[in-house]
Parts: C-alpha cells; structure tokens; sequence
C-alpha cells in the first residue's frame, strides 16, 4: 500500500503544467476594429507518465488530458494524436483529449513514447491548431530479479591459507531502472558454506577460516544470493552455485607402509641390479611428492644404493657391489624417508621423517670359476724356444666346495700358443714379430665336476701376448727405385736418393749403413749419415751402344745385435737427353714380379685347362668339318668366299692374258659326289678367255689343276695365295724389297742439322759421315 502511495505521488509531481501556449483572440461580442488585439489560442497539457505492468483495474488505463487555453471550442474541432503506438495502443477521446493506454507497458522494453497532438476540423480534416510533440513515460516499478552472468562459478584457493585470502568474484545484474527506489541496487550474501567463506557487496569471495585441509576435504559447494532493493523489506533475489576447490601444497611427509622390509637375492645378481622396493604413502599429489631416501649407516651406501622413482615414489634399491654368500649371508640396515621441500611451518605432522628397517639376505649360487686378474699380459722373445713356459692364469672356485679347475683355450687355427690344463701358456710353434706381433686369446676356466650329470660352469679370461723383437732381418730399400741418368752426364752428378727400410722394431737410435758391393762401376755410393744414400755419377759418360742399363749392387747394414745387412741391387736407365740435361727418350726394364708357389700352380693349372677346352674344339670342329658338305651352299654364295690374298700380282699383264673367270668351272677329276644345281644366271659378266700366254697364265693353270685334283683343298673357286710378281705391269712391282737400291733425288742428310732425336733416320738414309757421339 505504500509503495502504491509513492506511486501515486510521483505522477501527481510530475503532471505540473511544463508548457504553456498563449493565442490571441478577439473578443466575439466586440466588433473589430483597426487598432483591435485578439489573444491567441494554445495548448494547455501535461507531461503524462503511467506505471508499467498495472495489475489493479481493468482496460484501459487513463494516461492523461490534451487541453487548450481557450475553453470554448469550435462545434466542428476535434482531438488526435500521431506517433510511437497511436491509435493501438494509445486513443484520444475526440470531444475531451482524454488519452487512455489499452495494454499494460513494460519499461525493460521501452520506457517512454514520443507522441504529437492535433486539432483537427472533422468536416476538412484539416489542422486548426499548431501540433504540439509530448512524451508518455513509463515509471519502473520493482520486477525484475538480479541475475547472474554465468550460471555456474568456480574458484581455487591453497589449502591451509589465512582468513580473508581472495577465492573468486560473482556478478549479477538487474534490469529494473537504478534511479528509482533503489530497484537495480544488488547486493550479495552467502546463504550454504558461510562458516568457511565471506562475501562483500561487490561479489568477491574470500576464505572465512584459516588452515582449510585439501586431505580433509578438497571442494566446497558455496550458494550466493544476489538482492535488490536494499534496505527495504519487499525485495527480489536470485541465487547462483560457486564451486571452489583447495589446492594442494606439499604439507605432508611421506611414511613407509612397513616397518620393516626383507629381501631373498641371489649372490649371482649383477651390479646395477635391483635388490627390492621400498613403498611409502604420502597424500599429497603427485606433483607434490619428493621423497628421499638415505641410510642411517654410511657404511651401507658403499654396497647398496636408493633410488626415488618419479612416478610411484617408491625408493628402488640398487646393488652396486657384487655379493659374496660366502663372505656375508645377510644385511641388516636402517633407512630413512623424508621431503625436504616441506615448508615446516604448515606441515601437519609433528615428525618430519619415517624410518623402517631392511633385512636383506644372500641366497647361495653356484658360481662359476673367478679368475685372479681381470686380464693377464705376458711378453715373450720372438727367437724363444718351443715349449717355453710364458705364463700361467689362475682361477678358483668361489663356492663352498671348493672343486678344481680346468683351463683351456677357446680354439684359434693355426694359433702358435697353447694353454695346458693346469694354466700354463706355452708356445708351440716358433713366433715371428714380423708376422703376428701380439698373440690375444681367450682362456675357459672350467670346474670339474664329479656330478653325475655334470654340472658345467666356466668363465672367460683375457690373455694378452706382446712377441718381444729380435734383429733378425737384414734391412732393404724402402722403394722399388728406378732411377735414370743421361749419357752425358757430367761427373758427382746426383743421379737419386735413396733410403732403407727394416721389418724388425724401428727402435729410437736405429743407423743404417749405405756402401757399393761392386767397386768397378761407373757409380758412387755416398752414405748421408741420417739412414739415406746418395748416387752420384763417378766418371760421367755412357755409351748406351754399350749398356743402355747399370745393375749396382747396394750393402745396406743396420747396428741392432747381432748386425743384419743385405744386399740390394738398383737398377740404373741411361737416358737420351737433350742440351737442357731433360730425359728424351728412355729404355724400361724388365720389371720381376715375384709370385708365390701357389699362384704358379693355379696358373699352370689354368693353362692346362684351355688348352685341353682349345683340343677338344678342334677335335670336334675337325670331326664336324668332315661330314660337312662343302656343296650344300648354291653357287652364288661360293663365289664370295674368298681367302687372305696378301700377295701381289703382274699388273695389267695378268688381266690381259688370262680371264680370271675360269675360276668358275667346274673341278672336273674329283671323284665326290657333287650335288646338282640348277641353271641360274651368272652374276658377274662373262667375258671371252683371252689367249692363254705368259708366265701367270701358266702358273694358274697348274695352281687350278693341283685344286681340282686335291680333294681335301679349299673350293675350286676360292683364290690361292700366289708369290709372284707380275714383270709387265705399269707401277712396276709393288715390293718393299728392292726398295733400297731404288735412285730417289731426296736429300736425306738435311736430317743431321734437326738434333739428336733424328739422328738414327739420318745414320739409315743419309750419305754424309757423321762422328760418332761420345758414350
């Protein structure tokens, strides 16, 4: 009822008269005049307001009154109005201006309307008066909740923080207009889980109590009610949910689950490898969980480790000496777990370690064999005799029994070195440096066993052999030199450098020694003193119509004990040159390859084999060549079979004398079969024979006559080879043979002014007497 009141009032306020329209008018009773004044007419109404979703009375609602200042009206005027909504859902009354509203209005829709009166003459329908603008307000009225921007909110705090520590804000909304009665105004309260969180009237949510416990409970379902109209009994609210979750903080240590924890391992068990697992509960989450494990004995951490796994927490003991059941059967120790990142001041439990005892036991494994070194190295002298002890390996049982051991060696082909049972490496063949200069092998220490099965176990051992050198090769160039000199060549020219090479130990203070074995040569044999010679020209001047090679036996001697020298021979090539002292023309020697026995064999062997392939084709081709008929092919095929002709014949008197066509008759005293053939044209031209005169035509017909009567000859067309000259041809013959004695105007002996390099065609062609070049 009061809210109605203040309604009512606030219309009644606002529906003073704002304007106010004068219009002159002249006085009816008064007859016009020049000087007259009439006073003008205007509108007198008011700024109209109505209140939205009216729920009291029935449609229509009365808004307001459109008036004029003049009371009198015209009998024929009447009321109208145009703009937002006139005429549906505001109507004037045409006779009063009552203005009527005929829906109820929501002012979160529209708030106001812009409106325009007229009036007008119901006969013209024509204005009479000015139109005049006005507005219809709508006066909110308290219908709206506040509502939430989201439907749901969450937010996150540590857990075991303060009181008043920031969680989350909410925020809502109201329509309704906030100039009016405070209808808009939103103000917040908790109404579940006030006794652990607060709220202010701006939304922002803050933590109630201190030292909230994620392990105790890690979400909490808050309800916030949002209200208006704050201050006053009558009021619209809205609520919203809020979820907040703690967040964990590394605030609790971790505990082993036992109290004690035991182990089996076998003594077998290899370094590195894990003994067992140590399980520990810590509750906070795993991003939180940093436990850390230690022995309270550092006597412990010499033969066992621990390790923390990341994922389980869980503490991983390692092995990291081998264990000896012989030597301790059991280990009894304490560890500790702990987090050092705990920050103590919220850490909930009053001790910050947990500690369980270890008890790990040995099982006994039958091992194999243990050698005494991880590996044996021996030396021995490449000159040693057979059977000579190097060495020896030991290995024993490290069981209780205790059983012997057997050695042998893994097998090797060919392997000069042998290991006996009891451990002894001796050498059974000699040793060569220069072959094999270290022997490496491996040896198995096996236990003998009297188990029926046995049971075999051995173990691998590393031996390895240096072979100690003797000077036992005599030292040899360290090239395959071929060196060359010029024929001229002046005396102590330097004809190469050499240097020596030995297959035994290059020791640190190794001389070698350079002289000739052949003192009657045209050489020298200078020793460098730093392991290298030089060859130097002694006389000078060879003739290479002499020797065009120079074999020079070289002594190379070392300084090792005893001394070893050998000789080497270096061949020397004497060499055309020209005034520059520059090679121009140079014999090779003969180059000896060496080739071993075996390859000799495989060679001869080879040669044997083609050869014998080579036989027997021939034999077959022979056999196959006899039971060929040479006739099978017809006649014009025959005449292209022609042999090898390198001889030359008499020129045009062999053509004019004899038709070489002939050739193409018939053998006419073989006795064979011939197979027929038929008529066929020639082709090549038959000419008529000459008359048969001459030496050639002679010889022809008794070459033709041996081949008709020799039955295993080539074909009766087949031209023979015929060493004879022609003596009437045009060219003369056509022999190299008589070449020399021929008369020719050249002047060979210009070739003596053109160098060395033709010096051998003009001593050949040349007429002159040329001195003899110095050797």
């Amino acid at each position: 009822m009061k809210v109605q009141r203040l309604q009512f009032l606030i219309i009644m306020c606002c529906s003073l008269p704002l304007l106010l329209f004068s219009k002159e008018i002249t006085n009816s009773e008064t007859p016009p005049h020049k000087n007259s004044r009439r006073v003008k007419r205007g509108w007198i109404w008011n700024q109209m307001f109505i209140s939205e979703e009216q729920k009291t009375g029935n449609l229509p609602h009365y808004v307001g009154k459109l008036q004029l200042n003049s009371s009198s009206l015209h009998e024929n005027a009447k009321f109208a109005i145009q703009g937002e909504f006139a005429n549906t859902i505001f109507r004037v009354n045409e006779r009063n201006g009552d203005i009527y509203c005929f829906e109820r209005l929501d002012r979160e829709k529209k708030s106001e309307y812009h409106l325009m009166a007229l009036l007008v003459d119901k006969r013209t329908n024509k204005t009479m008066e000015h139109p005049s603008n006005f507005v219809i307000k709508v006066i909110d009225i308290n219908d709206n909740a506040p509502e939430f921007t989201q439907k749901a909110f969450n937010g996150s705090v540590n857990e075991m923080s303060d009181r008043g520590i920031f969680v989350t804000k909410v925020n809502a909304v109201d329509k309704d207009d906030p100039t009016i009665g405070g209808n808009a105004d939103v103000t917040y309260r908790i109404i579940q889980g006030q006794e652990y969180f607060t709220i202010d009237n701006s939304g922002t949510i803050y933590t109630a109590i201190p030292n909230l416990d994620r392990e105790q409970k890690d979400t909490y379902e808050v309800v916030v009610e949002a209200r208006d109209s704050p201050g006053q009994t009558i009021y619209l609210a809205n609520t919203a949910t809020v979820t907040i979750h703690l967040t964990d903080i590394n605030d609790n240590f971790p505990t082993f689950t036992e109290s004690e924890f035991k182990f089996n391992v076998p003594e077998n068990l290899k370094v590195g490898g894990e003994v067992g697992r140590l399980k520990v509960e810590d509750i906070d989450e795993p991003q939180n969980r940093n436990t850390k494990y230690s022995f309270l004995k550092e006597r412990f951490q010499e033969m066992f480790a621990v390790t923390t796994n990341a994922i389980t927490n869980e503490g991983i003991l390692i092995l990291k000496k081998p264990l000896d059941y012989e030597s301790a059967k059991q280990y009894k120790m304490d560890i500790e777990a702990t987090d050092p990142l705990i920050d103590l001041r919220v850490a909930k439990q009053p001790r910050p370690k947990s500690i369980t005892n270890i008890i790990i036991n040995v099982l006994d494994v039958d091992e194999p064999p243990v050698f005494s070194k991880p590996f044996y190295k021996f030396e021995i002298s490449e000159d040693s005799k057979l059977n000579n002890i190097i060495g020896f390996v030991s290995a024993k049982d490290p069981d209780a029994a205790n059983r012997n051991i057997r050695y042998s060696m893994r097998s090797f082909k060919d392997e000069p070195i042998k290991v006996t049972n009891n451990g002894n490496i001796i050498s059974v063949k000699m040793l060569d440096r220069e072959t094999v200069d270290w022997h490496n092998f491996t040896v198995v220490a096996e236990e003998v066993d009297p188990s029926n099965p046995p049971i075999k176990k051995e173990s691998l051992g590393l031996v390895f052999i240096k072979v100690l050198d003797v000077n036992d090769n005599a030292p040899e160039f360290a090239d395959r030199y071929a060196p060359r000199v010029c024929e001229n060549a002046a005396h102590q020219t330097v004809i190469t450098n050499i240097s020596a090479t030995d297959k035994d130990e290059m020791k640190p203070g190794m001389k070698f020694t350079y002289y000739s074995a052949k003192k009657e040569n045209n050489f020298t044999v200078q020793d460098n003193h730093d392991n290298t010679a030089t060859i130097l020209v002694k006389y000078g001047y060879f003739n290479r119509e002499v020797a065009k090679f120079h074999y020079l036996p070289i002594v190379i001697s070392d300084n090792g004990q005893p001394e070893q020298s050998s000789t080497n021979t270096l061949t020397i090539t004497v060499c055309k040159c020209n005034e520059k002292g520059e090679f121009t023309f140079c014999e090779e020697s003969a180059k000896l390859a060496a080739v071993s026995v075996p390859m000799i064999v495989i060679i001869l062997v080879s040669l044997f084999l083609i050869i014998l392939v080579v036989t027997i084709l021939a034999v077959l081709r022979r056999m196959q060549t006899k039971h060929t008929n040479i006739l099978g092919k017809n006649t014009a095929e025959i005449h292209e079979q022609l042999v090898t002709y390198d001889e030359e014949g008499g020129g045009e008197m062999d053509t004019n004398s004899y038709d070489v066509s002939v050739l193409n008759s018939v053998r006419r005293n073989v006795q064979r079969p011939r197979q027929e053939m038929e008529a066929s044209p020639y082709l090549y031209a038959h000419v008529q024979k000459p008359a048969r005169n001459g030496d050639m035509s002679f010889m022809i017909e008794v070459k033709k006559d041996e081949a008709d009567n020799d039955g295993e000859g080539l074909p009766y067309d087949t031209l023979h080879i015929f060493g004879y000259e022609g003596s009437e041809s045009i060219v003369e013959s056509l022999s190299s043979i008589e070449s020399g004695s021929s008369e020719s105007d050249i002047d060979y002996d210009v070739l003596n002014n053109w160098g060395p390099r033709f010096k051998m065609l003009a001593d050949l062609y040349g007429l002159e007497q040329i001195e003899d070049f110095p050797y």
